[in-house]
């Protein structure tokens, strides 16, 4: 399967690839890339919201694997890990990676493991690319029910554990209060609390697969830089219970994933990437409106980092992200009339196979992508967030800018503090002083906002429908 991404040489490379025809051309897709990058900033995409976000979401995980004593690693990932995403702009995504179990390539010797570990071994020979069975090799000494009450025949008198099971087990839990459960999503268990925070909870198992990292680390590349690659491999694998659509063993099989990796991959992209990938996603949930994840923010993640790695970095730069969204969009159009994207981790796996596209979808986004390219640099009116922004005037943006950062800057500080202030019975000590501090600066912040709406002749004078529309 080809890589993704071609590698234009400086400096002419849009205009041979024909998406620009003249230096007036040019000029016109750089002043729009440099406007666009400017808006990007203003809608919370600048790098140091975006690294603001990371560290905050970083530290939660920390903070909620010590709470679990180690038992278990606790990662946000998805786009609020990577972010790329603010408080209520999206679920937020639970990896729960579980220590007690420990899985293991075929040649990996399983003697240096403690006891106490119940050591699986991946079968793939029989499973598509970037999928596995596990059979059991030596059950620990302490070993989870959810785990142990898995474990199914495989017809040849071998313990075999179910993914299927394996999810069911864990969406059988007591709920917590204020909590609601909803009805499994392939290998995530979806729910809310509260009323209004809704999270997608992922039960995982640690994968050591040195052979598949090495082969991924061994590609020759212009991105990432040596020292990340091997900070990827260090971060190694994790499987999750779900198996390859329309396999028959689907209901027994894991899809390898590189989540830990694959965020400092996101880390190391560059200020123009980013907001590339922004850009794409923006499209997929405004233009493209997909039914059922046909296209995914996944779908769209993987392009940017096989453009990343067959491009030299200095040519993502402020003047040049139009020209990107342009090669990305036709990548994807690529994909989507050959039905074949490699998943960047692994080639082999085609993370279209089992996307569900039909053919009238197929062919109503081909040509509404073919429109958009042949649109230029006025494509980028298509997005509302983008077109709303670029009528508004600046001084005003710039002002709701800044408070909606500080707002959410404020939020993450108090979605850790909260669980600092957490007992093991989930109740929070509200009365701790800077919690108090951070809820007095979140009321004057959204108070502000009130009085400047109400001056400028807005409706919307209700504080708790400013607070979600800010951060919306």
């Amino acid at each position: 399967m080809a890589k993704c991404g071609r590698r234009p040489d400086e400096p002419e490379r849009f205009r041979r690839q024909g998406i620009v025809s003249s230096k007036q051309d040019l000029i016109q897709w750089e002043n729009a890339s440099v406007e666009t990058c400017t808006i990007l900033s203003w809608l919370g995409y600048g790098q140091e919201i975006i690294q603001a976000r990371r560290d905050a979401y970083r530290e939660s995980g920390k903070l909620l694997t010590a709470k679990i004593r180690g038992r278990s690693t606790v990662i946000i990932t998805g786009s609020k890990g990577e972010g790329l995403s603010n408080r209520y702009e999206s679920d937020l995504d639970v990896l729960i990676i579980h220590n007690r179990v420990i899985c293991l390539e075929d040649d990996v010797n399983s003697s240096a493991f403690p006891g106490e570990i119940t050591v699986l071994r991946s079968l793939s020979r029989m499973s598509y690319h970037g999928h596995c069975g596990l059979l059991l090799e030596r059950r620990g000494t302490t070993i989870l029910n959810q785990v142990n009450d898995a474990f199914c025949d495989d017809g040849y008198g071998r313990e075999r554990l179910s993914s299927d099971l394996f999810v069911n087990n864990w969406s059988n839990e007591d709920l917590v209060e204020g909590e609601v459960r909803h009805e499994r999503a392939g290998p995530s268990i979806p729910n809310t609390m509260d009323g209004y925070l809704h999270s997608d909870e992922v039960h995982a198992l640690p994968y050591y697969c040195p052979s598949i990292l090495s082969k991924w680390a061994s590609r020759p590349r212009h991105w990432p830089p040596p020292e990340a690659v091997q900070r990827v491999v260090s971060l190694g694998a994790v499987l999750t219970p779900v198996g390859f659509k329309g396999s028959e063993h689907q209901h027994v099989e894991w899809r390898v994933c590189f989540n830990a990796g694959e965020m400092e991959l996101i880390s190391n992209l560059n200020a123009t990437q980013t907001k590339l990938y922004v850009l794409l996603k923006m499209i997929k949930n405004d233009v493209l409106h997909p039914r059922k994840k046909e296209v995914s923010s996944y779908t769209l993640k993987n392009i940017v980092l096989w453009m990343a790695e067959n491009n030299p970095q200095a040519s993502f730069h402020t003047k040049s992200i139009l020209q990107w969204l342009h090669e990305a969009l036709d990548v994807l159009r690529g994909a989507l009339i050959t039905l074949e994207l490699p998943y960047y981790m692994i080639p082999e796996r085609n993370l279209i196979a089992t996307s569900g596209l039909d053919e009238e979808q197929q062919r109503t986004w081909i040509s509404t992508i073919t429109d958009m390219l042949n649109e230029g640099p006025k494509m980028i009116l298509r997005l509302p967030k983008i077109r709303k922004a670029l009528i508004a005037h600046p001084e005003p943006l710039r002002w709701y800018s800044g408070r909606r950062i500080e707002l959410e800057l404020l939020l993450l500080m108090r979605m850790n503090r909260r669980v600092i202030c957490r007992d093991e019975n989930r109740k929070i000590d509200f009365t701790d002083a800077i919690l108090q501090a951070l809820k007095r600066r979140i009321n004057e912040v959204i108070t502000d906002v009130c009085v400047r709406m109400i001056m400028e002749g807005s409706r919307v004078i209700n504080a708790q429908a400013i607070f979600h529309r800010i951060l919306m």
